[in-house]
């Protein structure tokens, strides 16, 4: 099949590379190992990449479009290196790598950075844990400072009492985020009906409470010195900076931590079925779920690619066969493909959540009716176009900010030892070809065994599938690699060895000039205020057209009428049923989207700069030529319908929508949920939403906003249908006074049954 190459010779991301290159002007200590430069025509990511004599990769790129700076430090470390009954390692220590070191205090990162003007965080997955922090350039220093002494500094300051806290802190967040969270579990449970016990990704990073418990502090210290060393971590900064000055803050806070344990890549073989696994659990839910988990191949794996494509054609889009046969139909309210992959193995998985109503033995038939479906069907050329328009676009978008540069670059270092690999990642989707799909699709899909998780409202297990065939029971034989924790020692820098003192915070540098970017205004004579800004970092374009017409100016009585109008304003058009504009927007990698929100029907835009006029053309059909057709309303009102209903299993919205009555006062519009109630949504008609549409959707009353790869001449030359959007007289309903709080006071929402606060 012939190859759609698109525009991969613009966009691929090739850079001239100096590799091994000796420059006489670096410190002594760091090797050049490459440097990659700007390429002459299309997007790059060029940097300078260098290694420490202790082992520390260092990444640099420069950015001086805004005085900011990205600091990320990856350690190749996650819940895949710990051994059997002993897991939870690697997210714990997240936690407590923010608890301060020996010249940091306890919460002294959050303090630092905020106080800076920044932000941080930290990530732990499977494969590896990352700390990074966004802060103006002349923080630079700081952040490093902050950054080393946690991975130099750190054993000492981790006290019994702030290893307690932290452990109460970690097992009351797997009772929030897994076991008291709807279908929080889910991974969990697939993962040990996939993988053997002794297999790295058997256990959920956040650890079983069991091992979180039988833990102590020393085993967390031994944890730190095996793989938090320098040589097991990179440190990627990006923005405003001077490489020769990052090189100099680098060498004078990394350099000196000494090397940790070698650290060798984990081998494991592909975990294969020899039956479909069949596993179920109940939950405090409405909609069940059902899951088929297959196994697959790791990240960049000759067959990732092409599955990455299949699990697109499948369930990624409205064009999908998952979405017509469960959403499309009102079978389902949610139906989704997608082939999640780590560092040693990846999941086909395709997941259905019915209506209430229906059971997962039929979901299951469904499913595999649809694969045959698919068989049948097979791979055609737009069904190419669309994934490789859209995966351009968003590998293109993944570039626009300083912070999306950086983790590009860190996560090809720890995935591959070389940051220079966008371009290949880029050009092995635009290679897949139908014959490839079809081949992935015959060696794991078709026969194959898989996970077949059922998740049921607690008190009905007649809707699962089938009857479990696979029980879990944890081997506690099971032996832990413990002699590669043997030996180890920590060692810190000493004062001697670094030449200053490191308990002084480092100064702020020179702040930095803030070149407010230019922009343009525009008033249309319809009413419609514009306003614009060119920036050319990367080929796309962003409208944002805001409507006043969100949830604050509806009628009480038909609370939730803006949410459905939001839903259906981005359906069947004149031009184009649903299923053929998704496409159209596919193949360009633009996207439409619309929703409401409190006080704004906002509609969003994004386009290639080469493909602005068609993605144009559409917005012109989704905003001036809407169908409002009954199948869209009804299969969005259910859908809406259900959310309402839903929102008794989430304590969370329960929390939220009292909170609102209290601070607005009932009779209020923002007391009221956004999405409405089922006694104010069940009373919106399609006459009613087609009304909303005539009466509140007008230009006098909203504002565009443009930015990107495209002049104000350009783009206004292309907006007449803007121009034409015909003003209407709008009055707002006057917002009652809200209650004045007379003192303070506590609310408590009973949740009966719920397993947390």
């Amino acid at each position: 099949m012939k190859r759609i190459m698109m525009m991969v010779a613009a966009v691929s991301l090739l850079a001239a590379c100096n590799q091994g290159t000796k420059d006489t002007k670096l410190p002594e200590g760091i090797k050049l190992i490459e440097k990659v430069e700007k390429a002459e025509s299309g997007l790059s990511i060029p940097y300078e990449k260098y290694e420490l004599e202790n082992g520390l990769q260092i990444i640099i790129h420069e950015d001086h479009s805004d005085p900011i700076v990205h600091v990320d430090v990856t350690y190749h470390v996650g819940s895949a290196r710990e051994e059997p009954l002993r897991s939870g390692f690697a997210h714990f220590f997240e936690h407590m790598m923010f608890q301060g070191s020996d010249n940091v205090a306890d919460e002294e990162h959050f303090k630092t950075v905020s106080e800076a003007g920044g932000t941080l965080n930290g990530t732990t997955n499977k494969d590896r844990t990352n700390y990074f922090e966004t802060l103006p350039s002349n923080q630079l220093e700081k952040a490093l400072w902050l950054e080393a002494d946690r991975m130099g500094f750190l054993l000492d300051a981790v006290t019994q009492e702030k290893f307690e806290v932290q452990r109460a802190t970690v097992k009351n967040e797997r009772g929030q985020s897994y076991d008291n969270r709807p279908y929080g579990l889910v991974g969990e449970k697939v993962m040990q009906a996939q993988y053997p016990q002794d297999h790295p990704y058997h256990w959920p990073t956040i650890g079983y409470l069991e091992d979180l418990d039988a833990a102590n502090v020393d085993d967390l210290k031994r944890f730190f010195m095996r793989w938090y060393g320098p040589n097991n971590a990179a440190l990627t900064v990006a923005g405003d900076v001077d490489p020769s000055q990052v090189l100099e803050l680098a060498k004078k806070y990394f350099g000196t931590i000494p090397r940790g344990a070698e650290v060798v890549d984990q081998e494991v073989e592909r975990a294969v079925l020899d039956e479909d696994r069949y596993i179920s659990y109940e939950d405090n839910i409405r909609f069940p779920l059902i899951q088929f988990s297959y196994p697959t191949v790791p990240n960049f794996h000759p067959d990732e690619a092409p599955l990455d494509v299949l699990s697109d054609i499948l369930g990624g889009s409205k064009n999908s066969l998952f979405y017509k046969n469960f959403q499309k139909n009102q079978t389902a309210i949610q139906a989704s493909v997608f082939h999640p992959c780590g560092e040693l193995a990846g999941q086909f998985q395709l997941t259905v959540l019915p209506y209430p109503g229906k059971t997962l033995a039929e979901m299951e038939e469904k499913i595999r009716e649809t694969l045959v479906e698919f068989e049948e069907r097979g791979v055609n050329e737009d069904d190419l176009k669309r994934f490789k328009s859209s995966h351009e676009s968003q590998v293109i978008s993944g570039l626009e900010t300083v912070s999306g540069k950086a983790s590009q670059l860190a996560s090809y270092q720890f995935m591959h030892g070389n940051p220079n690999y966008v371009g290949k990642d880029l050009q092995r989707y635009m290679d897949v070809t139908a014959e490839d799909i079809m081949r992935v699709f015959n060696q794991y899909i078709k026969g194959q065994k898989a996970v077949i998780l059922s998740v049921v409202p607690k008190g009905q297990s007649q809707l699962k599938a089938r009857e479990d065939n696979f029980v879990y029971e944890r081997d506690t034989t099971l032996e832990a690699n413990m002699a590669q924790y043997e030996g180890l020692a920590y060692t810190k820098p000493t004062p001697e060895e670094d030449g200053f003192d490191r308990s002084v915070k480092p100064a702020s540098g020179p702040s930095p000039v803030i070149q407010v970017p230019e922009y343009w205004t525009e008033n249309f004579d319809n009413g419609l205020k514009v306003i614009g800004a060119k920036n050319d970092e990367i080929p796309k374009v962003y409208l944002r057209i805001g409507v006043k017409a969100g949830h604050r100016y509806e009628d009480p009585a038909k609370a939730g009428i803006a949410n459905l109008f939001g839903s259906m304003l981005g359906e069947t058009t004149e031009g184009y049923s649903v299923e053929e504009l998704s496409g159209e927007l596919e193949k360009l990698g633009s996207s439409i989207n619309v929703y409401a929100g409190d006080d704004e029907v906002v509609v969003n835009v994004s386009s290639l700069t080469k493909n602005i006029d068609a993605t144009l053309a559409l917005l012109e059909e989704v905003m001036m030529k809407p169908r409002f057709t009954e199948d869209d309303y009804n299969r969005l009102k259910t859908q809406q319908m259900e959310s309402i209903a839903n929102q008794v299993n989430e304590p969370t919205t329960l929390a939220d929508n009292q909170f609102q009555k209290v601070l607005y006062g009932e009779g209020h519009i923002m007391a009221i949920p956004s999405i409405g109630t089922a006694e104010t949504l069940a009373g919106v008609t399609l006459t009613d939403v087609q009304e909303y549409y005539e009466n509140k959707f007008a230009p006098n009353i909203s504002n565009l906003v443009i930015v990107g790869d495209i002049s104000k001449e350009e783009i206004l030359g292309k907006l007449d249908f803007l121009k034409s959007w015909e003003k209407k007289e709008i009055t707002f309903p006057e917002e009652p006074a809200t209650p004045e709080a007379a003192a303070t006071k506590i609310y408590l929402v009973d949740k009966p049954g719920a397993a947390q606060s």
